[in-house]
């Protein structure tokens, strides 16, 4: 008795209904080869037998049809490929019970019902449970054929009976990997979106932590200066209101991917937002030194740290320093012993910078000297050189420099006293005395 899930609906989409009636299309053209068995049930339609076969193949070609309806959305699902699903096989033994009354009712010219069983095998059972049914059919057909009197015209079914099931078996396959692929397209698109997303989130944390840094050590200035001096709060209310329109044009140049930092924009902005923390600031006055390839990083670069200069350090006084191969913003602060300091080590604006350096073939390295504060720096890496074989003591230093590179940019909550050529880093500039 066939289960009534057999007869559930699927909740198919438009575009899967209409694939499945094409694939019940393509599958009622082939039952025009039943032809010689409705002729030969017509021609015995004065007796019953001969309307029991019409009626029997009405029924068969019915049932036929309907398995291709029925099968394909659970073929698309892989439910089909991996194990005999009960339904399935009581579809198919309705049809085994179908094609045996038509062999009896119309004879050697119902032996064709055997192909139509052996595809309906490949599309409801899997591979190696259809192919032996397969093999099993076509030597019953084959051997009804060249036994039974009168019968020898059918000879060779055997071969139709192979052909449609092999064949069958390729299209199902064909549309097997065809799902997959586009399956695996769709999951490579996630990932991108992901990607995209992270990239997104980067830039956001970049734009806002340092515009958002800055609106609020103003608004705290304005709230001081309001009964002490009017004019120069209303005169931070407006930087106030002009950073928060160009944080909010820089949000949305972001979203849209057109976004550019300009190093020269990045020094003015590095001033005016330690100008508001009081914090003495010694800023470079030009920077035509800087390749063009490395300006948007070392402005990236200058954005994260004067952020976090004015975010974490209670310095009194930051120098920043850029050469043709470096950035350094420096502090006499709290350095990364802060009791804040956990933002800064492990937060995403230090592991955004890290991506981008490493994109340019440049090093970070993060210290707390000795006489205190906080040191950032991104060194691009020289190139090597092939002109001359290296002398021993540079070979053994060379080998030393990896895991020092290493400790310096993948450790910075290992503070040391310097980065000298030993770390892979070249020597950094020292940070200015605080400012008392």
């Amino acid at each position: 008795m066939l289960s009534m899930s057999v007869f559930e609906p699927l909740g198919d989409t438009p575009d899967e209904t209409r694939f499945r009636w094409f694939a019940a299309l393509g599958a009622g053209v082939w039952l025009l080869f039943l032809a010689p068995a409705v002729q030969e049930a017509w021609t015995e339609r004065d007796a019953p037998v001969g309307w029991v076969g019409l009626l029997d193949i009405i029924a068969f070609s019915a049932v036929y049809v309907w398995t291709f309806l029925w099968a394909r959305p659970r073929r698309h699902s892989g439910e089909l490929w991996r194990r005999v699903v009960p339904s399935s096989a009581g579809v198919l033994a309705l049809l085994l019970v179908l094609g045996v009354v038509m062999v009896l009712t119309v004879h050697s010219a119902g032996l064709g019902a055997a192909v139509y069983i052996s595809v309906a095998a490949v599309t409801l059972l899997p591979w190696w449970a259809s192919m032996p049914l397969t093999v099993v059919l076509a030597a019953i057909a084959e051997t009804l054929a060249r036994t039974v009197p009168g019968w020898d015209g059918a000879a060779g079914v055997a071969l139709s009976v192979f052909l449609a099931a092999f064949a069958v078996l390729g299209i199902w396959t064909a549309m097997r990997r065809s799902g997959d692929l586009v399956a695996a397209k769709e999951e490579n698109a996630l990932l991108m979106i992901g990607q995209e997303r992270a990239r997104l989130a980067r830039d956001l944390h970049d734009i806002l932590g340092h515009s958002l840094t800055v609106i609020a050590v103003k608004a705290e200035l304005a709230d001081r200066l309001v009964d002490v001096s009017p004019e120069r709060a209303r005169a931070e209310i407006a930087d106030i209101q002009r950073l928060s329109r160009d944080a909010l044009r820089d949000v949305r140049l972001t979203v849209d991917g057109v976004r550019e930092l300009t190093l020269p924009g990045e020094i003015s902005r590095a001033r005016a937002a330690l100008a508001a923390a009081q914090i003495q600031a010694e800023l470079p006055g030009s920077t035509d030194d800087v390749p063009s390839e490395l300006r948007g990083l070392f402005a990236w670069t200058l954005r994260e740290g004067v952020t976090n200069v004015v975010r974490h350090s209670a310095a009194r006084h930051c120098v920043v320093t850029l050469r043709p191969d470096r950035i350094t913003i420096a502090d006499d602060g709290r350095g990364m012993r802060a009791a804040d300091g956990e933002g800064l080590r492990g937060g995403h604006g230090l592991s955004g910078l890290r991506e981008r350096a490493g994109a340019s073939g440049a090093l970070v390295a993060v210290e707390t000297p000795a006489a205190g504060g906080f040191r950032l720096a991104v060194v691009v890496a020289p190139p090597a050189r092939t002109d001359a074989a290296p002398a021993p003591a540079a070979t053994a230093a060379a080998a030393t420099a990896p895991a020092a590179t290493a400790a310096a940019t993948a450790a910075p909550d290992r503070p040391s006293d310097s980065a000298g050529p030993a770390s892979g880093i070249p020597e950094l500039e020292p940070v200015a005395p605080p400012v008392r």
